[in-house]
This record gives structure tokens, sequence and C-alpha cells, in this order.
């Protein structure tokens, strides 16, 4: 009796699973790539020349593949987000080139991601924002040239990550950072104080580098092949460079900060502020001075401008001042002053006044060709002296 029982009762949660799966089934149309299983579903969309993902897959696909595509994630932020039990997301060998904040937020139970053979150049911070049970990420064969570790920060179950053949040249990881394994070689690694903080993770994690042994330094190009745990790196001279880099820093911030205060200043003296404090204002610019000179200049050519058209008596008096010809009422005015002051003088004798009479016709005595009268060759002479 009780084996009937569990028969029935076995067979009632097929049956109960099976309408379940029509079901969604009926609302959820499947494409024909999709296998489906009592536990997965799994799809199939590799190779379809496809530039974004297709919105008509089963909602609770576990399982996807993207891979050979054209896809590069710009506008597929919403579609992802639609896949809440996706635990496999395959997008290698697509056209990615930066992967953007909360590009995968929603998949919360995503396990696995490959992004491998993509161009990948940059990363932001939360492009993996919200992946809390992400375990394996593959970023190998890209083009990324600088990762922060801050990149991985809200990756805590991570053991996995796979780096090899991109453009790292150093990369500053936090110690709380945790992997089991990691891949790193490819990459043009520079043996130098850059690398320090890496060095000192890999040997305080105990983390497995797979292919050590071509995890090597690609400047200095030493005869010696070493990996990048085991390469000598001092950090005396480290502390040192820092130093001198940290003063060379602060002294080029310095003289910048006191080139651009310096033609931001009003005046020399100090002025107290709303709060009562004094704020010494910085000296003025040469270009005050220049401003200054050009406006005065300006100024007092217009001013002379209009002194030259307001005033054209004096303008013609003291440019066009030109010698004239005394006019015949200038000479009796001349006569006239001459014969007062004779007049005023006191008399001598007969003789002062012959004296006076001769010298007064020898100044009014006309020069030939200085009369302002031009010869006439044509009247007679005898006619003149007759008259």
């Amino acid at each position: 009796m009780l084996p009937l029982r569990s028969n029935r009762k076995a067979l009632n949660m097929k049956l109960s699973w099976l309408v379940i799966w029509a079901g969604t089934l009926f609302l959820n149309p499947v494409t024909a790539d999709c296998n489906i299983t009592s536990q997965t579903v799994t799809c199939e969309e590799s190779g379809k020349n496809l530039s974004n993902i297709p919105t008509n897959l089963f909602q609770n696909v576990t399982k996807l593949s993207l891979k050979n595509n054209k896809i590069t994630l710009k506008s597929d932020k919403d579609i992802l987000r639609s896949f809440i039990n996706l635990t496999e997301l395959y997008l290698n060998e697509n056209m990615i080139t930066v992967l953007y904040n909360n590009s995968f937020c929603n998949l919360t139970k995503l396990v696995i991601l490959d992004i491998s053979n993509n161009h990948i150049s940059t990363v932001h911070k939360a492009a993996f924002a919200g992946l809390n049970q992400l375990s394996v990420l593959n970023l190998s064969y890209n083009a990324i040239t600088q990762l922060d570790s801050d990149v991985f920060t809200s990756l805590k179950s991570l053991t996995v990550l796979n780096l090899q053949y991109n453009f790292l040249k150093s990369f500053h990881i936090k110690s709380s950072f945790k992997l089991i394994k990691t891949v790193l070689a490819g990459n043009p690694w520079t043996c130098s104080c850059d690398l320090l903080d890496l060095q000192k993770w890999l040997t305080a994690s105990n983390v497995t580098i797979e292919n050590e042994n071509s995890t090597t330094c690609t400047f200095p190009n030493s005869t010696e092949k070493l990996s990048i745990r085991m390469v000598a790196i001092q950090q005396a001279d480290c502390k040192i460079e820092k130093a001198s880099l940290e003063n060379t820093v602060t002294f080029t911030a310095a003289i910048k900060l006191k080139r651009s205060a310096s033609p931001t200043a009003l005046t020399p003296n100090n002025i107290t502020g709303s709060n009562g404090t004094h704020a010494e204002l910085p000296l003025l610019g040469k270009s005050w001075t220049f401003l200054a000179g050009v406006l005065g200049f300006v100024l007092s050519t217009t001013l002379l401008i209009f002194t030259a058209i307001k005033c054209p008596t004096w303008y013609h008096y003291l440019i066009s001042y030109s010698h004239r010809r005394l006019e015949e009422n200038d000479s009796e005015m001349f006569e006239w002053e001459l014969s007062a002051d004779m007049s005023s003088s006191p008399t001598v004798s007969g003789r002062n006044d012959e004296n006076s009479i001769v010298t007064f016709e020898k100044i009014h005595a006309f020069v030939p060709g200085e009369d302002g009268f031009i010869e006439d060759k044509h009247i007679n002479s005898h006619v003149t002296e007759e008259s």
C-alpha cells in the first residue's frame, strides 16, 4: 500500500513540473537553440553575427553563450537585467571595447563570466557591480593598459582571474583582494617600483600563478628571466624615488599655484573679510599697466581730435601759419604811428626836422620790383614823365 502511494506522489510531482514547464514555455517562447532540462536552460547563440543580445530568449535561462558575434554591450544592459537566473555568461570573441558601470548589475547569481578575445581597453570602476556570486572572471586577450584594484572590490567571491595577454605594465592591488589562481602571462610587465605592490601581494597571498615561468618582465630586458614574483626590486630605492617624486610634485604644484595667483591680484595690501580675518592679495600683473597705458593714449588722442574739431580757428593758427604781405591799410597805420612818434619827440632845430623828413622818405621809398605791381612795357616812358 505504501509503495503505491509513493509512486502516485512521484507521478503527481512530475505532472506538476510538466505543467509548469509547459506554461512557462507558452508564455516565454524559446528559440530552437536552447536546451532545457529539469535544472538548467542552456541557450547557444554563437556565430550568428548578432550585434545585440536577442530579446526572445527564455527568461529563466541559466547558461547563455553569445560568443563569436558583434555584440558591443552599449545598449544591452536592460536585456541582461531580465536574465536573473543566469549563472554562466560567455561573451568572448565579440566587439566589446568598454565595460561601463553596472553592465551586469542584476545578475546576482552569475558565477562564470567570460569576456575574453574582445577589444576592451577601458574598464570602469563599477563595471562588475552586483556580481556577488562571481567566481571566475576571464578578461584575457584584450587591450587593457591600466586596471584599478577598486574594479574588483565588489567581487567578494572571486577566486580565478585571467588577465593574460593584455597591455598591463603594472597593477596596484589591495591586500584584501583574495584569489586562488591568476593568469598574468603575456603582459609587458615593467620590473620597477610600480610593480612592487603586485609583487608583495603575490608573495603574501600565496596565490597560484598559472604559467609563472613565462610571466616575466619585459623591461628591463635582462638575460636572466625571472618571474615577476621572484625578480629583485629594492624597496629602499623605491622609498627614495617616491620621496623625491612627492617633493617634485609638491614643488611643481606650488609654482603653478603662485603663477596662477599672480594675475588675479587687486592690491598688495591686506583686506579684511566678512569673518574678520585678513587675506593678503597678490601684486598686480604687468597686463594691468599695459592696459592703463593704452587707455590713456586712446583718451588723449580722442581729446586732441575733439579740440581740433571744436576750435578750427586755433587749429588753423597753430597748424597753417604762413607769412603774408602787408596791405595798404597796414602801410597807412605804420605812417600814422611814425608821425605820432615824431610829433611827440622834442624839436631841437630845423636841421633835425630836415633829417626826419629825409628819413621818412627813405623809409617809404618803394623798391623796384617789390611794390606788388607788374611793369607794363607797352606804356611809353615819356607819357609817365609828362604826367
